[in-house]
């Protein structure tokens, strides 16, 4: 993925380029700084006449540049390689002209032309690389066959007490601090957006791996469709037969059947509807705490399982949409709470700073510190089944889908938290106008 597909979307300072172009501004301003310092000392302190209105005029369109530059980048968020190449050329150019009007090839801060190359070199690509080059060796050669209005006096052969030597001793100190400090940080900014674009990439292979299962899902729920509506016509069969109609306890054990078959084809159903076979109608419009009660009582009713410690801090009513990805998630969680501890599980609802936050607590054994440093990995399950691992995997991308997270620890008087959180924006409906319904 090139460099410039990651910057588009995100506001100029916060992608890689942008924050390599907020260094580049940072050193101009350093730049600024320097040269008035350097023309004060030389003019006033060693008693060298230079052209003051010219070299300060220099020194304004350097300031004009880095101060229009941004408000520029503002309306044009995707910084490109050549807004770096042109702001490294403006750099090269002002210190051309300072250079030219302050001594020429003999002026020690020559050598600042080697801060731009190597800027180059990290910052642009190849061909733009070789134009700052070239570029930079045109302006020493110049500079060395065209003198300005001032010469300076050089004596090396004086050592320390030449003013020649001792800018360049100044030169050399400069250039070595200011390569440590920004080809530092943005090395770091080059390796932070390395590692977003590693994360892309893994996103992009999870998302893959979801496609997959949801193509296998689909083949298998139609597959399983018949099976299923066959046994749950024989069932109901059953049910009338005096045998079983005689027998309480075997009429119990039908009925129980009976439910589990239809609680199977609600699944198989559910996976061809999200799949795209079945066309329902449009999500419907319910309130966060109405939605939160109308899961928790859904899944302790198709489970059959007492013991769920629900609690709803929801008062927020505005209204969102009954995603079902939402609910899949929620029940992958609780199921995997209940298998660790049965008749122990608790959920806590609330809303926290916009977001929706469901809380699963159980009191079985806990995640084991892998499974902790690689929450939502497929195939990594407590359970040491082949096969088994995929419920988190699918609720933590689900999750992300919503534009929210999942968070796992293990709490210290025994047992394990999950902690899902939905901003409450990625639930809106697009239109508030309907009521709301019961979920």
């Amino acid at each position: 993925m090139p460099d410039g597909a990651l910057d588009a979307g995100f506001g100029w300072q916060r992608t890689a380029r942008g924050k390599n172009m907020q260094q580049l501004v940072l050193l101009r301003w350093i730049a600024v700084v320097g040269q008035l310092l350097a023309i004060t000392t030389v003019h006033f302190g060693f008693g060298i006449e230079l052209p003051l209105r010219a070299m300060l005029l220099v020194v304004a369109a350097l300031c004009l540049f880095n101060l229009f530059g941004p408000a520029y980048w503002r309306r044009h968020p995707r910084i490109a390689d050549h807004d770096l190449l042109l702001a490294l050329l403006v750099d090269v150019a002002a210190l051309t002209a300072q250079l030219w009007l302050s001594g020429g090839i003999v002026n020690p801060f020559v050598f600042l032309y080697l801060l731009q190359a190597v800027l180059a070199a990290v910052l642009l690509r190849p061909r733009s690389r070789w134009l700052v080059v070239a570029v930079t060796t045109l302006c020493v050669g110049g500079l060395a066959l065209w003198h300005g209005p001032v010469t300076l006096p050089a004596d090396p052969a004086a050592g320390l007490s030449d003013p020649y030597v001792q800018g360049l001793l100044l030169c050399f100190a400069l250039v070595a601090v200011l390569l440590v400090v920004f080809i530092g940080r943005i090395g770091a900014i080059l390796r932070e957006r390395d590692e977003r674009l590693a994360a892309l990439r893994q996103r992009a292979a999870e998302e893959e791996h979801i496609v997959r299962m949801g193509l296998l899902a689909s083949g298998a729920a139609h597959e399983l469709g018949t099976p299923l509506s066959t046994l749950a016509v024989i069932l109901g069969d059953w049910q009338h037969l005096p045998h079983f109609a005689s027998d309480p306890e075997l009429l119990q054990d039908v009925t129980e059947m009976q439910a589990q078959v239809l609680r199977c084809k609600a699944i198989v159903g559910g996976i061809l509807q999200s799949a795209g076979e079945v066309r329902g109608e449009a999500p419907h419009v319910t309130t966060a705490g109405a939605l939160v009660d109308g899961m928790a009582a859904e899944w302790q009713r198709s489970r059959a399982m007492p013991g769920l410690r629900f609690v709803n801090r929801i008062d927020d009513d505005r209204a969102i949409v009954a995603d079902v990805g939402l609910r899949q998630m929620l029940f992958n969680i609780l199921d995997n709470a209940q298998e660790a501890s049965p008749g122990r599980v608790a959920l806590d609802a609330g809303i926290e700073a916009g977001e929706l936050v469901l809380a699963v607590e159980d009191g079985g054994p806990g995640f084991d510190a892998g499974m902790l440093e690689r929450l939502g990995t497929p195939y990594r399950s407590s359970k040491d089944a082949p096969g088994r691992g995929l419920g988190l995997f699918l609720s933590v991308n689900v999750a992300r889908t919503l534009g929210g997270t999942i968070a796992a620890r293990n709490r210290p008087e025994g047992g394990a938290a999950v902690t899902v959180r939905i901003p409450l924006l990625a639930l809106a409906p697009y239109d508030s106008d309907p009521a709301p319904d019961p979920p």
